[in-house]
């Protein structure tokens, strides 16, 4: 979906309200076509290396919720796992798929401050195989499910989600199609967002909001129905194609997550409150929207957040934060923004060295990369590790001075 304002009063919701609503960009210099800038993404730090592989998921038991003229919903997700080593035999995913980082280039790019054409966003790799076997040393795999922020795609994780897997977890990203600005299916096709309406009012967003969180949380709901096969040994479905070996089985459905970025976090909420498989979730910066903005969750849950978002400044984390009864810790992260907590954190700054008209800090504020993603990383590991695993951490009982950036929140 393109991106939207944050006119209904819902702060820090959306990257996509980051994006329309930061400070207007002076355009953007046109680089060369043989010049465009290239970036890599922080390598993981687990013991385990990474593998991955894409997947088109056909839901047939409901039409698409976002477009009724389709009699079925079908997602593109992505499994991230600890991997054997390989060599070279395997090629390293890219972070985009070719076309949706073409569209990306010309649709989504462009409201940043980046003009078309001077980013090869394709060029990203990740430090993951494609189709690698599932390592056995790292025996069943605890599952988490990852959302990205409304209007994002999942691929905007990658930093995170594959450092989630070197330390054995199995992740699983999904796009919602037709909410996503784009997403690349098998094929070459690729399905881009439902126009936005012309007047967006707050009552017009707030209705958006309200939309594309259901049509989610049923997303990820199915998606859970898949894993759940999966962990019992059969296939992902009708798409999924030959499975990585090892895969099948892998899934250990006694112990599943939620993670999510700005609405993502929102769904993962929801979904630790609806579904009795979810035990535990983080929500990165995200407004609540939907029945858990009011009751809360009675299972572990952590919030991650900017600066600048507070429970005086966004009602919903107030209520939310009132309303839950289960082990919860908040952290705030100086000098963070809404856009911190993607993929965006590592490759504005980088963009912007390159194209200094990039106003990199309206997305991504001003504290050092590193040292955010860093932080991120231990904080949201060391939670999955709590609660999926049973594993003891004192990283949430009294500030980090490894971690100077964050505080944990009263």
């Amino acid at each position: 979906m393109p991106f939207i304002t944050n006119a209904a009063g819902i702060a820090g919701l959306t990257l996509a309200a980051t994006i329309a609503s930061a400070t207007p960009a002076a355009p953007a210099h046109q680089a060369p076509a043989a010049h465009r800038v290239t970036m890599t993404l922080p390598a993981p730090a687990g013991p385990y290396l990474v593998g991955t592989l894409a997947v088109r998921l056909v839901d047939r038991s409901r039409p698409d919720p976002l477009v009724r003229s389709k009699p079925y919903r079908e997602l593109m997700v992505s499994l991230w796992y600890p991997a054997k080593d390989t060599g070279r035999s395997l090629p390293v995913a890219p972070q985009m798929a070719p076309l949706a980082a073409a569209d990306w280039d010309r649709h989504s790019a462009p409201p940043m401050g980046i003009a078309a054409g001077t980013v090869d966003w394709a060029a990203t790799p990740t430090h993951a195989r494609v189709g690698a076997p599932v390592d056995r040393r790292a025996g069943r795999l605890p599952v988490v499910l990852f959302g990205p922020g409304d209007g994002g795609p999942r691929t905007l994780g990658t930093t995170l989600v594959q450092d989630l897997a070197s330390r054995g977890y199995l992740v699983v990203t999904v796009d919602h199609t037709y909410e996503a600005d784009q997403v690349e299916f098998p094929g070459g096709r690729v399905v881009r967002a439902v126009p936005l309406p012309k007047k967006l009012t707050p009552r017009v967003i707030a209705k958006l909001l309200a939309q594309h969180s259901r049509a989610r949380l049923a997303d990820m709901r199915f998606v859970l129905d898949r894993l759940a096969a999966l962990g019992r040994g059969h296939g992902l479905g009708e798409e999924a194609g030959r499975l990585p070996a090892g895969l099948r089985g892998a899934p250990d459905m006694s112990r599943v997550g939620a993670l999510g970025q700005s609405l993502g976090g929102s769904v993962a909420a929801q979904l630790v409150h609806d579904d009795r498989r979810v035990t535990s979730g983080v929500n990165l910066d995200g407004g609540y929207v939907g029945p858990v903005a009011k009751t809360g969750v009675a299972k572990p849950f952590l919030q991650i957040a900017a600066e600048a978002h507070t429970r005086s400044s966004e009602p919903s984390w107030k209520s939310f934060w009132h309303g839950s009864t289960g082990w919860n810790r908040e952290l705030r992260f100086a000098g963070a923004a809404h856009g911190s907590f993607t993929d965006l954190q590592v490759m504005l700054p980088r963009i912007a060295a390159v194209l200094p008209k990039v106003p990199a800090a309206d997305f991504v504020g001003t504290i050092d990369p590193g040292r955010s993603v860093s932080a991120q990383r231990a904080y949201v590991a060391a939670f999955f590790d709590l609660h999926l695993n049973k594993k003891p951490t004192r990283l949430f009982d009294a500030p980090d001075a490894r971690y100077a950036d964050v505080s944990l929140i009263p």
